[in-house]
């Protein structure tokens, strides 16, 4: 697992799945604001292909977000898009409805800075999110992400389309 100040990050557990389910993406709302692509509901038993993590795939590594005190399940975090000749990834996280506004997200977010310049050798991590998404947008910046831009537009999101912004740290500004 890794450690951060209040968060763990850890392999996805068979039991942790119905509750990301039904909390993040059952949640047409949420899960059309975090998704790149329309909300579609996922037939109870099936493999969800954004909640199974497959060991295979190298370009993706999914994590559980878990309270280091307790171990109760808060989210769920990503590194994506990992391009091992750029040494690049891009960072994605979700949090139970119950759990934001507690400081957990900038949590993850050094915690996964850590885990993509520390243990996989990066040299850029970088975050898109939509304009309106305070939370996160507070979360990359005070773990150093600089906005490098914003794409206008970019994002359909029920039924208008929407600002995306684009953040990046590179190694060299990361500060553990």
């Amino acid at each position: 697992m890794l450690k951060g100040g209040k968060v763990g990050l850890r392999a996805r557990h068979e039991e942790d799945i119905p509750v990301l389910r039904t909390e993040l993406y059952d949640d047409v709302v949420n899960a059309a604001r975090a998704e790149s692509g329309p909300w579609r509901p996922i037939t109870p038993g099936a493999k969800d292909p954004r909640l199974t993590g497959d060991n295979e795939e190298q370009g993706s590594v999914p994590f559980s977000v878990v309270e280091l005190a307790g171990g109760t399940l808060v989210g769920t975090a990503t590194l994506w898009g990992i391009d091992t000749h750029n040494r690049s990834a891009h960072i994605g996280l979700g949090l139970l409805p119950s759990r934001r506004g507690q400081g957990y997200g900038t949590d993850v977010v050094a915690t996964l800075c850590h885990y993509g310049f520390v243990v996989r050798g990066l040299r850029r991590l970088q975050i898109e999110t939509l304009a309106d998404n305070a939370a996160m947008l507070r979360a990359a910046e005070r773990n150093g992400f600089v906005r490098e831009g914003v794409l206008r537009s970019s994002a359909w999101v029920m039924g208008e389309f929407l600002d995306e912004v684009l953040l990046g740290l590179l190694a060299t500004e990361w500060e553990r």
